[in-house]
């Protein structure tokens, strides 16, 4: 199989899908779910990215991915730690099974060389996470981004692999894709990048007051909207776009200008 190299164009469009991802209001609820899980078990995948100089992040959304979340499976691929991977790769961990879940994951992140030289930036991540799935999609179907992270957002309807090799256009992806839990990562605060610095301070052009619920006025929702929007062009920062100008929103602009939004009793 070709190799993907991550040159800047590619660069910008991991960054430009990441920046315009929207999550599908259907599945909303499933994906906090998903990633409130994943932060409750941190402290396991940090242990693991700790050792390797891997974001505990990546490890948590590939275990999404891979295993359902599973202690008792691989990473690799999720097969059952009782034994050698069966599936591909097969034969892994070289050594005597069975295996911890922290030798598993071990094993299946050295095997794809990652470490503390890996590019972590947001562009980097996302392109580890489309290789450890495979480019099968890029490569004969480009007019469907990967499900394996898009999945659950506005950049994915339909269209996947049913099996290796058999492709169906109108087949859709049940499982939500990894980029799309870093987003809602990224905006309940759980994560950041190394490239996304905290921006610096400004004047805000759109003012809106906090408010806890949302609003009853569709003029002071459509504003709150264009908030989160403009939040969203800064580096660094991810805002849900609900027009609800709530404790998150707030911080968000505190970063940005410097004052939280009136109202906000934090101010």
């Amino acid at each position: 199989m070709s190799k993907l190299s991550l040159t800047p164009a590619l660069k910008n469009e991991y960054e430009e899908l990441f920046n315009s991802c929207l999550i599908n209001p259907k599945y909303f609820n499933n994906v906090d779910t998903l990633v409130n899980t994943l932060y409750e078990h941190r402290d396991q995948y940090q242990r693991v990215g700790e050792k390797m100089g891997i974001p505990w992040s990546f490890i948590a959304v590939v275990h999404n991915m891979e295993s359902s979340q599973n202690f008792k499976k691989h990473l690799h691929n999720g097969d059952p730690l009782e034994g050698r991977t069966v599936n591909v790769p097969a034969g892994r961990p070289l050594s005597s099974p069975p295996f911890t879940w922290e030798t598993s994951a071990l094993d299946a992140l050295g095997l794809r060389k990652l470490g503390a030289r890996t590019d972590w930036t947001l562009p980097g991540t996302l392109y580890q996470l489309e290789l450890y799935n495979g480019i099968g999609y890029r490569l004969y179907h480009p007019h469907v981004l990967t499900p394996y992270l898009w999945s659950f957002s506005n950049h994915y309807q339909n269209g996947k692999y049913v099996s290796d090799g058999t492709w169906s256009d109108s087949a859709k992806s049940a499982q939500c894709g990894a980029a799309v839990l870093l987003r809602r990562m990224a905006e309940n605060g759980y994560v950041d990048f190394v490239d996304q610095p905290t921006p610096v301070a400004q004047d805000g052009p759109i003012i809106v007051n906090y408010s806890a619920t949302r609003p009853d006025s569709p003029e002071a929702v459509s504003k709150a909207e264009n908030l989160q929007r403009w939040l969203n062009t800064f580096p660094g920062i991810f805002v849900k776009v609900d027009g609800s100008p709530g404790e998150r929103t707030s911080s968000a602009y505190f970063k940005v200008a410097g004052h939280y939004l009136p109202g906000d009793p934090r101010g």
